[in-house]
C-alpha cells in the first residue's frame, strides 16, 4: 500500500487502465504537491481524461494506485477533497445556470451559504448576467464555465481540470487562466490536463507530456524546452550583407544559416546572445532592420519526442 510523501497531495503510481485491446493508460506514475499546478500535456486520445477519471474514483484502474492526501479516490472522505471539471460539461439545460448551482451545492450539503456562494461563483465566471436564463441556451463556451464553477463549489483542495478551456474566445481563456494561478495563490493544487502547448506553459510548474497513454517525460516547462527542444534562433534582418564574412568563419553560435536577406543564429541563451551578435555587427557596419528571437516550445519538444505534433 502506497504512503503519503509530504507535501505530495497526489500520489499516482504504476497506474493502467484498458479498454478491450486499446491500453488507454499504461503504467503511469507522477505526484502533485501542495500548492502546484501540475500539467499533463498530450493531444486528444492520449489517455489525459481516463488518467482523470480514475484519479477522480469515476473509473477503476486495472492495476495501480492513487492517494488523494492519503485517501483512495473510493474513499467518500477524498470526494471532499476534490473538484473535478470533466471535457464535457455536467450541466442540465432545462434548469437556469443559478439552478444549476444550487442543484450540485445541496449535494455538498452548503445549507444557508447556497445562494451566497452560487452567485459569487456566477460573478466570477463572468455569467451573472444570465444567470437566470436556462442552460440550454446557453453557448458552449458559457456551459463550460458554469460547469468550472460548479467544481468550486465544495471549496475542494485539489482541482482536476480537464480541457478546462476547449471552446472559450480568448478574453475568456485569459480569465480562466487567471482564476487558476489564484487558486494555487489561495493554496489549491490543480491537475490541469490539456492540449494546448501555451496554456501548459503559462500555468504549470511541472510539465508530464502523455502520448499513447503513456507518461514519457515530465519537467518545469523551462527544463523540458533545454533539454528536449531545438536550439533557439536570433533572426536578425540586415538591411545588406555584402560584407557578411564566410558562414563557416562565423564564430557566433552553434549554427548559422544566412538566407532572404535574414540571418539566423542559433545560440542556447537568446537573451544573452543577442546584445552581444548586434554589437559585434553594428561595429562591423552593417545596418539591421529588425531582430527576432525565436524561442522552443513545448509543440516543439512534444515534436522531437514523439514525432508527431499536439494538434
Amino acid at each position: 500500500m502506497l504512503s503519503a510523501m509530504p507535501n505530495h497531495f497526489l500520489i499516482v503510481r504504476n497506474l493502467s487502465k484498458s479498454f478491450g485491446s486499446k491500453r488507454a493508460v499504461d503504467d503511469v506514475s507522477f505526484e502533485v504537491e501542495e500548492k502546484e499546478i501540475y500539467g499533463i500535456l498530450g493531444p486528444n486520445g492520449s489517455g489525459k481524461t481516463t488518467l482523470l477519471n480514475i484519479i477522480a474514483g469515476i473509473v477503476s484502474p486495472d492495476s495501480g494506485e492513487v492517494l488523494i492526501n492519503g485517501l483512495t479516490p473510493f474513499d467518500l472522505r477524498s470526494r471532499e477533497l476534490i473538484g473535478y471539471c470533466p471535457q464535457e460539461p455536467v450541466v442540465y439545460d432545462e434548469l437556469t445556470g443559478f439552478e444549476n448551482l444550487m442543484f450540485y451545492a445541496g449535494l455538498h450539503g452548503l445549507g444557508r451559504q447556497a445562494r451566497k456562494r452560487c452567485k459569487e461563483l456566477l460573478d466570477l465566471m463572468r455569467l451573472s448576467d444570465y444567470a437566470d436564463e436556462k442552460v440550454g441556451r446557453y453557448s458552449g463556451g458559457m456551459k463550460k464555465r458554469l460547469s468550472f464553477a460548479i467544481s468550486l463549489l465544495g471549496d475542494p483542495s485539489i482541482l482536476l481540470l480537464d480541457e478546462p478551456t476547449v471552446g472559450l474566445d480568448p478574453s475568456i481563456r485569459r480569465l480562466v487562466w487567471d482564476i487558476i494561478l489564484d487558486l494555487r495563490r489561495c493554496g489549491k493544487s490543480v491537475l490541469l490536463a490539456t492540449h494546448y502547448m501555451e496554456e501548459a506553459d503559462l500555468l504549470a510548474d511541472e510539465v508530464a507530456i502523455m502520448n499513447l497513454g503513456r507518461i514519457i517525460v515530465e519537467d518545469a516547462p523551462e527544463v523540458l524546452k533545454q533539454n528536449f527542444g531545438p536550439k533557439a534562433v536570433v533572426a536578425v534582418e540586415l538591411a545588406e550583407a555584402a560584407n557578411l564574412p564566410s558562414l563557416e568563419q562565423f564564430e557566433f553560435g552553434d549554427k548559422v544559416i544566412y538566407e532572404d536577406g535574414i540571418l539566423k543564429v542559433y545560440v542556447d541563451d537568446p537573451d544573452q546572445a543577442a546584445p552581444s551578435l548586434i554589437s559585434m555587427l553594428l561595429q562591423r557596419g552593417f545596418k539591421l532592420n529588425a531582430l527576432k528571437i525565436i524561442r522552443p516550445t513545448l509543440e516543439d519538444v512534444f515534436l522531437n519526442l514523439t514525432g508527431r505534433r499536439l494538434e
